[in-house]
């Protein structure tokens, strides 16, 4: 289609107007995210079973979506029945030593924002010339994204080189306080636990079931670690944190947040620094509506998930990918386990990208990183606050030699929190009740082990930079944009935090989303269907005959994948999954355009 360019400053979708139906869970905050990047709304259709989306107005044509929970064949018909099947409860209950459900609704979240990101991506792609398909987004296709690591490690060439057990963080005061611990330095780590008095023996072995705890879900470390920081008061641990490099971040609840809550929109864009670029940016047509990025070139300096699941998605819709890596590689990318030699978690979000070694500390290749990004449509990072600017490597430095670029930051904090802890994943759940939201009524606050916000701040990124190559469609700018880790947790939270300011209780209730033992493993009633279904004794049935025995009641649940490697053959995700070339586990894209 024929575009014209508008020099008028203008959120991305300025002059758009949307239609929703279907189930809120997902559709709430599909809605949510639509307006604050400046759709208006139309009146919704609550009767609507399927979350239907439609984007019109503004020039384009109309762009749809279809965010459903499953193919009705698999039986997965709402939020816990999704997590159960996609492995989600599996990974999450590793740290007790049996499957359990998220109290918040994750793979909805995940679900709403890859709807986001299918409507955003059709829009640049038309504004590039391609024509409008529509978009089909799944929960359990979200879900499998969600545990797309731990399935690679399940389905690699070899073990894991860590136990796979019961245990972890968060610790204990002397008081009862409970409170989060994080160290990327095991000197840090050995000096904070020296100070507490600690066996040296528990402080030896403790350290890489910590360290590794981002990849497994769990920490099975010594209980003699628990014992130290239950004999020492709040104050001492604090201070032995501060001595030795370590922090340590007290759990908040949701009732805290509320109340510091302001209402952020969960990434943020503005113009750069120096105006419209000279020309219009790349108009490049993209080949076909499911490449609607193709032509277009993502320079990506990520570590660990966040940024690089961004990237990842970003090369899904057809951007050509280059990975910024330091001299001698990324070292990730020998995390075991390994598929033909390379990690198989690295793979789950790194296939298929190039990569360049850049040391940013030279100016040589500080340089040569510059000129790359002259020839660039997006870059995208995550380093530590204030290294960009540190060496010149900021979004306006970079506006310098690209007027048109997208710039992307995805942070912990997006500087939105004074005296906020390390922004890794485990500390923004801890300081953003998180830790609460996801455990019921009645249970002591933990974070999940599962690296929930790393992956949700992932979709995040992806999703801030579509905003952001749309806007520089839209005006010929080039565009910062800045997504983090506490954008994400107030996205999942939100539900929560409302639930609060109505004066209504936070958290689910005791039980939520607890599956059922049976006599070989566990199933998972629905949320409907939970009630009634904890009320009958599966634990001498086999998993198959339980499952028949509420159906017979007219009761719905599903099992409960407790072994990833075994979702290659279930029934319910047919052919879904697949092998890279290196023959490790590959989920399906988290959204369809056809």
């Amino acid at each position: 289609m024929a575009f014209s360019v508008t020099t008028q400053p203008v959120r991305p979708l300025d002059t758009l107007s949307f239609g929703t139906s279907g189930p809120p869970q997902i559709t709430d905050v599909v809605t949510q995210h639509l307006r604050l990047l400046g759709a208006r709304a139309d009146e919704a259709d609550a009767g609507d079973p399927s979350g239907r989306v439609t984007l019109s107005g503004g020039g384009f044509d109309p762009v749809g979506a279809t965010a459903t929970w499953a193919d009705p064949a698999s039986g997965l018909v709402d939020e816990a029945t999704v997590q159960a099947a996609t492995g989600v409860m599996a990974v999450h209950g590793r740290r007790d030593g049996s499957p359990r459900g998220l109290a918040v609704d994750y793979v909805a979240t995940a679900t709403a924002v890859v709807t986001v990101q299918g409507l955003l991506a059709g829009l640049v792609g038309q504004a590039r010339g391609a024509t409008s398909s529509p978009v089909t987004a799944g929960a359990d296709r979200a879900g499998l994204l969600a545990v797309s690591q731990y399935l690679a490690a399940a389905g690699a060439d070899e073990g894991e080189s860590t136990e796979l057990a019961a245990g972890g963080p968060p610790f204990t005061s002397a008081e009862g306080v409970v409170f989060e611990l994080e160290t990327l330095d095991p000197a840090a780590w050995a000096a904070f636990w020296r100070a507490l008095e600690a066996p040296a023996d528990a402080i030896r072995t403790g350290w890489r079931p910590f360290q590794f705890r981002y990849a497994t879900a769990c920490a099975p470390f010594p209980g003699a670690l628990h014992t130290a920081t239950r004999a020492h008061p709040l104050l001492r641990i604090r201070q032995a944190a501060v001595d030795s490099g370590a922090e340590v971040c007290v759990l908040r609840t949701l009732a805290e947040r509320a109340l510091e809550a302001d209402g952020s929109a969960p990434w943020s864009l503005r113009p750069l620094a120096g105006g419209p670029a000279p020309t219009s940016p790349r108009p490049v047509a993209a080949s076909s509506p499911a490449q609607p990025l193709a032509g277009l070139t993502v320079l990506e300096a990520g570590r660990r998930i966040q940024a690089p699941l961004s990237a990842h998605l970003l090369g899904l819709l057809g951007a050509r990918v280059i990975r910024i890596e330091p001299p001698g590689g990324d070292p990730l990318r020998g995390m075991p386990p390994a598929c033909s030699g390379v990690s198989a978690r690295w793979l789950a979000l790194n296939r298929g990208k190039q990569a360049v070694e850049i040391d940013i500390k030279a100016e040589g290749d500080r340089r040569r990183l510059r000129e790359m990004a002259a020839e660039a449509d997006v870059f995208l990072h995550n380093w530590a606050p204030g290294k960009a600017a540190e060496f010149g490597l900021d979004a306006d430095d970079l506006a310098s030699v690209n007027p048109a670029l997208v710039y992307a930051y995805t942070s912990g904090w997006a500087d939105r929190l004074q005296n906020a802890p390390m922004g890794t994943d485990f500390m923004v759940q801890a300081r953003t009740g998180v830790g609460e939201a996801v455990r019921p009524e009645g249970e002591t606050p933990a974070p999940s082990l599962m690296t929930l916000l790393d992956v949700l701040g992932g979709l995040h990124g992806t999703e801030a930079v579509l905003a952001g190559l749309l806007l520089r469609e839209r005006t010929g700018c080039g565009v910062r944009v800045d997504s983090s880790l506490l954008g994400a947790a107030d996205t999942l939270t939100g539900p929560a935090l409302r639930r609060v300011a109505a004066g209504e209780e936070a958290r689910r209730p005791p039980g939520f989303r607890h599956p059922l033992r049976t006599a070989d493993g566990w199933v998972a009633p629905s949320d409907a269907s939970a009630g009634a279904a904890a009320s009958y004794d599966l634990r001498e049935l086999a998993t198959s005959d339980a499952l028949a025995q509420l159906g017979e009641r007219g009761l719905t649940a599903t099992a409960v994948t407790t072994d990833l490697s075994t979702l290659h053959h279930d029934v319910r995700f047919p052919g879904v999954i697949s092998r890279d070339a290196h023959g490790a586990p590959a989920v399906p894209d988290p959204w369809s355009f056809a």
